[in-house]
């Protein structure tokens, strides 16, 4: 990674963080015209995030029981540098070679959001689906929250790195539990189902082909948020194989690290083991093992547009106040 990325990153950060201290309503300053502040409006729709289990859909490298309010755009930037262990030689790890994903995800109707992403290692497209079943807040509150996620990804390096193009595939299944247990502290629990339609193989003595791993691979996930103020969390989660391979069992994951969230954003800087980022190359192929020291710095950018309040085209080119007859004065 250059040093031009690493700024780009820092710019966008910042930006992010500009952005969220717009999005509290105030009153306009009652100056000279002329002199006129002009303030950013975003006028969202009560409790899109206050009371709920979560401040994000995303923690860290998983998914959570959130599902935004029907009409809700969302934009992701998740980005995980190399791991620490060369020290000061690649800056413990923020110029080794990194993963990035883009994503983007839409809530048609209720309880229900739809998305794909880009990521960069194996130029994965992934497509994703995730419906909540029962939720512990809104008209018909549950004792826990309950939610499904899907998702299929397909590899599209060239195709000189498969024998077919079904190859390419791979999918994951979860089921997410979470529980609010009080004010500030929250809490979920996952089953995880990863399936690859490829795995790597050798021709033993006997002349048959031996498969390196299974095709199917189970995991579970416990993860974590404590706040420490209206906008600052404490976050944390594990992720466990179950599923033993003949060879190349994958590691556990331990990742810890803080939030930053208003009702339209979130900002998660955290150190942890995974790098692959979609989740079920996440949990069939990581090498990287928490009791050796091999960590590293991963941070996640989520923006939310809510559509049923605001305007996007009114947001970028809508006209400041008092700029025409500025014009006409000149």
């Amino acid at each position: 990674m250059n040093l031009s990325v690493i700024f780009s990153f820092v710019i966008m950060m910042a930006l992010s963080i500009g952005l969220m201290a717009q999005e509290v309503e105030k009153e306009e300053k009652k100056v000279n015209p002329e002199e006129e502040v002009q303030t950013l409006y975003i006028h969202s729709r009560p409790l899109q995030r206050v009371g709920n289990t979560f401040e994000s859909t995303w923690l860290i490298d998983n998914q959570t029981v959130l599902v935004p309010l029907r009409k809700t755009f969302q934009f992701d930037i998740l980005h995980r540098f190399g791991t620490v262990n060369n020290g000061y030689s690649d800056f413990w790890g923020v110029y080794a070679p990194s993963n990035i994903r883009l994503g983007f995800g839409y809530t048609p109707i209720n309880n229900l959001m739809v998305g794909f992403g880009f990521t960069k290692f194996n130029l994965l497209w992934d497509f994703n689906a995730k419906y909540a079943i029962m939720k512990e807040q809104g008209p018909n509150p549950k004792p826990v929250s309950v939610t499904y996620f899907v998702n299929m990804a397909v590899d599209t390096r060239p195709s000189e790195n498969f024998t077919y193009s079904s190859d390419r595939w791979s999918y994951f299944h979860q089921i997410m539990v979470a529980k609010k247990l009080n004010r500030d502290l929250s809490v979920q629990g996952s089953l995880n189902f990863s399936h690859f339609n490829a795995v790597e193989a050798f021709i033993n003595p006997e002349g048959d082909k031996q498969a390196l791993m299974n095709n199917d691979h189970f995991s579970f996930t416990i993860l974590g948020r404590y706040k420490v103020s209206d906008a600052l969390s404490f976050i944390g989660n594990y992720d466990q194989p179950i599923t033993q391979h003949p060879t190349n069992n994958p590691n556990p994951n331990v990742s810890l690290g803080l939030e930053l969230a208003t009702p339209l954003h979130a900002f998660q800087v955290f150190l942890g083991n995974y790098q692959w980022i979609v989740p079920q190359h996440n949990n069939f192929l990581n090498n990287n093992n928490f009791a050796k020291g091999q960590y590293l710095l991963g941070f996640n950018i989520t923006r939310l547009l809510d559509t049923k309040e605001e305007n996007l085209k009114d947001m970028v080119f809508k006209e400041k106040k008092g700029s025409k007859k500025n014009r006409k004065e000149k």
